[in-house]
């Protein structure tokens, strides 16, 4: 039986557009994907667009949002680490190499005893999946037996995932270190078969896929690298995740251990960076190594809570994408210490503004900006004819309302920036794009349920729907297009999981406030 749900709507476009469609009406199969979408439905009309579809209200599940509730794609998870949530919001007075040895390797070798992988990560997945996330690419510790326990809670949860045991046999502490190079391959090529082996969805596709995770250069001997790059040169859909230009520290030492002019060039002379590479961070990636990024189509994980907490810096994500690099966002827990990806939404905000304050501090370049030419400025054809519903944002941080469409470095994100990195961007980044990020007839259906209805949610943060406070005859002139994009930025910086009613990855509900699994 299919699933039809009609109602508000927030749809990722591209980097400068979303649609806000406040009637819209979307089926979804029993598979799980979408089988068609209309975007403006009256009321009215709806049993007629149903018929038109055949559609027969014995036939369907037909979903009717309240007031205050919308539906938007499920957020993407670039980057985190399970084994350190039990880390949350310790150690952030240190930097990045301090706080790895006093911190983080101590809280990830506790993983070595299974037993103890079996009771923390229960938790660990069932916060990452009510905080919003329906894709995610985890980190486990450098233990197969644990990373299997994690493996398989993710596939039984219905989660959407990429899961990698970290290798690391070099520059790690004596209690957590891989003893030899063999042993890290071989681990890793059985926690691959381990995921691989595990039943597909009822799409028929597997939703848990297996990633290489060489932890960082730093971890990794030349011969483990070079033992990697033959895995992943055998396996060209073989996903790679690793950390790149993080820490100025780590930089420096990254180019002597490899005797490299750049961190980029380390990992590319083992051919690790291609289409399918997420690379964590990189706040210090000089404008050549972006180009060299760019050219073999790696993804960048924007990770802004960490880069503060760690004091590591800020990422220069309008540059990255200028650069025609892939980006989304990683909450990288536990360096960010919130395992919600709105939380990096909000720090990613705050980063693009402090870089374009400091920009402007240095030179006022606006007429400048408006007078060169727009190096992606092509309206999505997705969009085109749709004006009403569509919201197409200026990244130039003046007041002429002349905004430049694909010019970003230095300029502040945009709501439609911020929600493109936290959906459709960080799809792309996982080489996803065509399957989830937004809603198109075929695409899995991904989506959060969303609700600001203050009688039912809870979050004082959040100053949401209240009709019988706020509802004046000055307010109930406004459009119902209008107040669905406040809807959707009153959630993107107020709001948690307090406000995620549903959580559903390939058409089935998995987690969120409705939630209430058989016990």
């Amino acid at each position: 039986m299919c699933t039809v749900y009609y109602g508000p709507v927030i749809n990722p476009q591209s980097v400068t557009d979303y649609l806000a469609l406040p009637r819209c009406l979307i089926c979804v199969s029993p598979q799980g994907n979408i089988e068609w979408i209309v975007e403006d439905v009256e009321n009215t009309k709806l049993n007629d667009v149903l018929a038109q579809h055949d559609c027969a209200p014995s036939d369907i599940t037909l979903v009717h949002l309240d007031d205050g509730e919308f539906l938007m794609p499920g957020l993407v998870d670039t980057h985190t680490h399970a084994c350190q949530v039990p880390n949350l919001g310790v150690g952030g007075e240190m930097q990045l190499l301090q706080w790895l040895d006093n911190y983080t390797f101590p809280t990830e070798a506790r993983f070595k005893d299974v037993e103890y992988a079996k009771r923390a990560y229960p938790d660990v997945v069932r916060r990452i999946v009510n905080s919003g996330t329906t894709t995610c690419c985890y980190y486990g510790s450098l233990h197969l037996e644990a990373t299997k326990v994690l493996a398989s809670l993710v596939h039984a949860a219905g989660q959407r995932a990429f899961v990698g045991k970290c290798n690391m046999n070099w520059n790690c502490p004596p209690n957590y270190i891989e003893p030899s190079v063999k042993e890290s391959v071989d681990t890793t090529l059985a926690l691959f078969s381990y995921i691989e082996e595990l039943p597909k969805a009822a799409c028929g596709e597997p939703l848990l896929h297996p990633i290489l995770t060489p932890r960082f250069a730093i971890s990794c001997t030349e011969e483990l690298l070079t033992r990697l790059s033959e895995i992943a040169q055998k396996n060209p859909k073989l996903a790679i995740q690793t950390h790149i230009s993080e820490n100025k520290a780590e930089v420096e030492l990254t180019k002597s251990l490899f005797k490299t002019n750049s961190y980029a060039e380390a990992y590319d002379k083992f051919h690790l960076l291609r289409d399918n590479t997420v690379l964590a961070h990189g706040v210090h990636l000089t404008e050549d190594e972006m180009v060299l990024i760019a050219k073999r189509g790696s993804g960048v994980a924007h990770c802004p809570t960490s880069n503060f907490y760690l004091s590591s810096g800020m990422a220069r994500v309008g540059m990255l994408l200028d650069h025609g690099v892939k980006v989304g966002l990683g909450t990288d827990v536990a360096g960010g210490y919130s395992p919600s990806i709105l939380t990096e939404i909000q720090h990613a905000s705050i980063a693009s503004k402090m870089l374009a304050i400091q920009a402007a501090d240095k030179k006022c370049n606006c007429n400048r900006s408006h007078s060169e030419s727009s190096s992606s400025g092509e309206e999505d054809s997705h969009s085109r004819g749709r004006r009403d519903h569509k919201h197409h944002e200026c990244q130039c941080d003046c007041e002429c309302g002349e905004k430049q469409p694909g010019r970003f470095t230095n300029q502040k994100l945009s709501i439609a920036a911020l929600l493109y990195l936290a959906t459709l961007g960080g799809a792309g980044v996982c080489c996803l794009q065509d399957r989830v990020g937004s809603f198109e007839q075929k695409k899995a259906f991904d989506a959060l349920l969303v609700s600001v209805r203050e009688a039912d949610t809870g979050n004082p943060a959040v100053w949401g729907y209240n009709p019988a406070r706020d509802l004046t005859q000055g307010v109930t002139a406004q459009s119902a297009d209008k107040n669905l994009t406040e809807w959707l930025e009153r959630f993107l910086f107020c709001g948690d999981d307090r406000n995620i009613k549903k959580v559903i990855v390939q058409g089935r509900l998995i987690g969120g406030r409705d939630y209430h699994p058989l016990p």
